[in-house]
Parts: structure tokens; sequence; C-alpha cells
């Protein structure tokens, strides 16, 4: 389906759970967030329910995400039931990766063919100091399990923040000589006060002028600008959503874990298809669609996001 600016909108993320088993400090508070009731959160059958309201719209791809997705009791039951929706090509994934030494296995089997790990910092002590606890050991044993389950396709999302991994960014970006993967770093978005908001962020030229060395490839489709290290075997990705904003060209929709659509990830302006059946559901899912704005605004430390939730309320 077009949307008002002649966006071909293809691509929904849909949050399982907003609970995580890591409390990093850009995405949740310490103590986490108040758990929803079962009766407020979609069901399984909901969510399946909205993947072909959506499918029948032109939605060809489909991310889980969280929170943290491996701790939903039911995620492979949705992987697999998604597997089956005419129109659903391809099935994606958004981890810490800690869970993956349990579950990668089954996640291929269940029909998820890519996955994106997200992973700040190669230094055990800031790894568990960003996830207030988190093991780096565990994060690093679940990326050697998705090459073992036979993820060929993985991403590792590097969060650039200054004055915590900005000293990292090239120690990052060799992951990329050394393993098949693309290493993307996302600039630091100002979704809520905190820790590492105001100094915090760090522009991605930044890792331009640290890895002068790096070329220009050719775009793979997403919204990452790519780049070679020489010899390597992956991409090195920059995603600006501040410096360079990627709006003209946003494929996307989003969906919360207690059925919100949200047409633009900084807007406070959300749809709700809880409940409804799926002709209604597909109504919604034409309204988002319309309702996406033309780009999210400014967005800076005088202008953090209008989204009004905590990023793992909303999907990574």
């Amino acid at each position: 389906m077009i949307d008002s600016y002649g966006r071909k909108i293809e691509y929904l993320r849909i949050s399982v759970t907003d609970l995580c088993n890591l409390r990093c400090r850009y995405c949740m508070p310490e103590d986490g967030v108040c758990k929803l009731s079962h009766e407020d959160m979609l069901t399984q059958e909901e969510m399946i329910l909205a993947v072909k309201a959506a499918a029948s719209l032109g939605i060809t791809k489909v991310r889980f995400t969280g929170g943290e997705p491996l701790v939903k009791k039911n995620i492979l039951a949705l992987c697999e039931e998604t597997s089956k929706i005419s129109g659903i090509k391809e099935i994606c994934m958004t981890t810490n990766a800690t869970l993956l030494p349990e579950k990668a296995r089954d996640l291929r089997k269940a029909g998820v063919s890519r996955l994106n790990i997200s992973l700040d910092t190669l230094n055990s002590d800031k790894f568990s100091y960003m996830t207030r606890g988190g093991s780096l050991k565990q994060a690093l044993s679940g990326i050697d399990a998705a090459f073992e389950a036979g993820f060929s396709k993985i991403k590792i999302n590097a969060v650039l923040i200054k004055g915590y991994n900005d000293d990292e960014i090239r120690p990052l970006a060799k992951l990329t000589c050394l393993y098949p993967v693309d290493v993307r770093f996302i600039e630091l978005m100002p979704m809520v006060d905190g820790e590492f908001s105001g100094n915090a962020y760090l522009p991605n030229k930044a890792v331009l002028e640290e890895l002068p060395e790096l070329e220009s490839v050719e775009s793979d489709g997403g919204v990452a600008k790519l780049y070679r290290l020489p010899g390597a075997k992956g991409n090195v990705g920059l995603i600006s959503p501040l410096s360079s904003h990627f709006c003209y060209e946003c494929n996307r929709l989003r969906l919360t874990a207690d059925g919100k659509l949200k047409p633009c990830l900084h807007s406070n302006a959300e749809i709700s298809i809880k409940g409804l059946s799926y002709e209604e559901m597909v109504l919604k899912f034409e309204e988002a669609i319309y309702a996406k704005p033309k780009w999210h605004g400014i967005l800076d430390n005088n202008n953090p996001s209008r989204a009004e939730r905590y990023m793992n309320q909303i999907g990574g």
C-alpha cells in the first residue's frame, strides 16, 4: 500500500512484549515497567490476525521485537504461525542474544530468517553497567549459537554513546573482519530524560572520522548507509535518525504489545486494534498508513521524541 507521500509500506515491526531480561539504561527504567495485565495485551490470535490484515495491504516483512522477544513464552508459536501467512516473505527478530544459546535452533525451525543483535560494547564491565547486570559472555555465546543454528544474515546494532563506547568504534567495526556480520552504528535518539541524554549524543560522522579507510558500498535496501573495511566479511552501517533522517523512505509501521499501531516512532499518535475483527483491523491499518507523517520533525536535546513511551514499550 502507498501512503500519502508515495512511500510503499511493506514492513511491520511488532513488539511482542515490553518486558526484558536486561535493563539497558537508554531503553528502560531501572525497575522495569509496570507489567501490563493479560487483558491489556494482544493475544497470540490477535497478533496473527493483525499480521494477516497487514499482509492483505502489502506488508511482506515482519520483525518481532520487545522488550526482549525471547522472554515471550509463545514466541516460537508466533513465529511459526506468521511464517504460514500468505504474503509474508521474511520474518526477522531483534534480540539482545542472551537467550539465543537455548533458542536459536528453534527460531530457525520456526521460520525466522534474520537476526539483529543489540551489542553496544565489547567490554564486560561496561556491558554489565549499561544493562544493569547483564553478561557480555552470555551475549557473545548467543551470537555463536546463532551462527551454529544456520543464521547467515546477522546484523549487530550498536547505539553510539559519547563517553561510553565512542572509544570502541574500531573494535566494534572490526567484528566485520572476524565474522560475516554487519555492524551498524545507530545515533542515540532523545527518547527519555536520563543518564544518556544531553551530551551523550554523537553524530555518526564520528565513525567515518575514526575509520577513514572505510569504503562506501551499495545499499542493501535498508536505512543504513553502508561501508566496508578492507578485507572485511561484512559491512559497517550508519543509521542516522538525527543527523541525516531517512523519513522520506520509511516503509514501516509499528505495533505495540498492547495493540497500538504507531504510524511513526517519534509521534504520540496511536491507533488501537485490540479486540477488533479482521475487517476492522484492515481499516485501522489503512488509517495508520495514511496517518504516517512526512517526517518526524526536529530531534535533538531541545526537541525530544514525542513518542511518550520508553523504547522497550515501542519496539527497537
